[in-house]
């Protein structure tokens, strides 16, 4: 049979829409070469031609084709005038009964034609016998979707109770498998061995996760969240996690950025304890314990820190910045004290109260932001620059508490479970007392151990507050030096003396030396004088 042509609609009345599905695009079955080839030979059969493909690729047949990204636009009249749909079998329309007797009858309705390989000309739903058929076909690949749902619960369940990964695993970790077609052998950190050469210090998955996590526990200004970090991480050119999982597949990444809320709720996840989740909650083992798959990314101290510091408690107007503006959010005016916004162009730091209607800010400044930046950028490396850089920072501790807090959960359970009842069988009873004991023996090794504390604590960096800025990626990360740093900036009106004025929190910096040097020594954590 020969294969129809692929060429724009003329309005012949047989201009196609060929329509390929894959829930697995390596899917040997029904590649998309096979399905091509199909496509085009039933095309070719009812002396039609292919106007477009409706590809749809790693999508589920249980999603609606109204809703599928490649095939719906044309269901849905988006993407123009065409006569029909053809597809390389009954499956590749719709893998549930319901969809594709909709879809065909969409068709009818419309007036459009709906072809599939191995089938006879164009499908005729207003004849009893086709219609018999469609439904049948129909039938048979709702049957073989169940069929393959229902072994996916089943692998999914057994792999639960075995305390085994399966399913798409979290952000920061990777599957290792001893050979490509074998099973899942275990999980362990991402740090981008499997990536391309060229990305792959880049793409170390858990290192940008836990630098992340310590960005933000080590701030104190509220300028460092989710939020600004997801910006950060976009504007670094680190792929999402979409992105990183694609391109660990071997395809193409999307270009898809980073979201703040989906990082937060990784940063809260106790996934980044290695454990087994479902749900949303670590599944636990025999003994009441958490399934443990994986190393940690951090420890539960770290945990508890992370899910204290993204509660959703920043009052209105304390945002953060993501951009990379310098002095955006730290430049005000001098002369009603509202905050300046950058207009025009060339662009300018400009007052716009009066223009809203807030003061009657009169004359208003404007200061063209080249100049404001390179000012305030020779200021702050003149006032700072030589002293060396201190990093407050999270220690995590030594895990002493953590450690110690699950055995006691564990033997509470154990306690509370013995007095509702169970335990009681003589087999049941000893595996109580020996548990119960090895809990009590681990519990009091623990209580024995030093405990290192999580916390703040201040370390030296090596690095000079001018190496810090030139180092910095771009400058909203040096706009986050400043705000460590307590530094503003006012601007006056032209013909003003200053023009503009540094401000370390909302002090006049020329206001009295001592003071300055003292904040100095605050700012940039130098050790104070030795005295005689």
């Amino acid at each position: 049979m020969s294969r129809a042509e692929e060429r724009p609609y003329d309005g012949c009345g047989k201009c196609f829409v060929g329509v390929r599905r894959l829930s697995r695009k390596s899917d040997a079955t029904w590649s998309p070469a096979r399905q091509r080839d199909n496509v085009l030979s039933a095309v070719a059969s009812v002396g039609g031609h292919v106007i477009d493909w409706a590809d749809d690729w790693e999508v589920s047949g249980a999603v609606n084709p109204l809703d599928r990204p490649g095939l719906g636009p044309w269901l849905r009249g988006e993407k123009g005038p065409y006569a029909g749909i053809a597809g390389a079998s009954v499956d590749r329309i719709g893998r549930t009964l319901a969809d594709c007797l909709n879809t065909g009858a969409m068709m009818r309705d419309e007036g459009k034609l709906l072809v599939t390989y191995g089938h006879d000309g164009p499908w005729d739903l207003s004849d009893s016998v086709d219609e018999n058929r469609f439904t049948v076909e129909a039938w048979g690949a709702q049957l073989e979707l169940r069929a393959t749902q229902s072994r996916n619960r089943d692998e999914t369940l057994k792999a639960r109770d075995q305390g085994r990964k399966r399913g798409k695993h979290a952000y920061g970790y990777r599957y290792v498998r001893l050979h490509p077609k074998a099973s899942i052998d275990h999980v362990a950190l991402d740090r981008g061995e499997e990536m391309p050469a060229d990305v792959r210090e880049r793409e170390n998955a858990a290192e940008v996760i836990r630098d992340v996590a310590h960005r933000i526990l080590a701030d104190q200004t509220g300028e460092v969240t989710e939020h600004s970090e997801a910006a950060r991480l976009t504007r670094a050119g680190v792929y999402s996690p979409a992105d990183h999982e694609r391109v660990l597949s071997g395809k193409a990444p999307r270009g898809g950025a980073w979201d703040g809320a989906a990082l937060a709720k990784m940063l809260r996840s106790e996934a980044a304890l290695g454990y087994l989740m479902h749900k949303g909650r670590p599944v636990v083992d025999e003994k009441g314990m958490p399934t443990r798959v994986a190393p940690q990314l951090w420890n539960r101290a770290t945990h508890d820190a992370l899910v204290r510091k993204l509660a959703p408690v920043k009052p209105y107007g304390q945002r953060a910045q993501s951009g990379t503006h310098l002095v955006s959010s730290l430049a005000h005016c001098g002369v009603c004290g509202f905050r300046l916004y950058r207009t025009g162009s060339p662009v300018a730091m400009t007052c716009v109260s009066r223009r809203k209607g807030l003061t009657e800010c009169r004359p208003s400044p404007t200061m063209y932001v080249k100049y404001l930046e390179e000012n305030v950028t020779g200021w702050f490396l003149a006032t700072f620059g030589e002293h060396m850089f201190m990093e407050t920072v999270y220690d995590p501790g030594n895990g002493i508490e953590e450690a110690l807090a699950e055995k006691l959960a564990a033997r509470n359970r154990l306690r509370d479970d013995r007095t509702a009842g169970l335990y009681q069988d003589e087999d049941d009873a000893s595996w109580y007392r020996e548990r119960y004991s090895e809990l009590t023996a681990d519990i009091k090794r623990l209580r024995e151990t030093p405990i290192r504390p999580a916390g703040m604590i201040t370390r030296p960096t090596g690095e000079t507050v001018a190496s810090k800025w030139a180092a910095a990626a771009d400058d909203g990360a040096r706009r986050q030096l400043l705000h460590e740093f307590g530094v503003t900036v006012q601007v006056w009106p032209e013909g003003h003396t200053p023009r503009w004025l540094p401000l370390v929190d909302g002090k006049d910096w020329d206001a009295g030396i001592a003071e300055s040097v003292q904040m100095i020594r605050q700012r940039s954590h130098a050790p104070e004088p030795a005295t005689a």
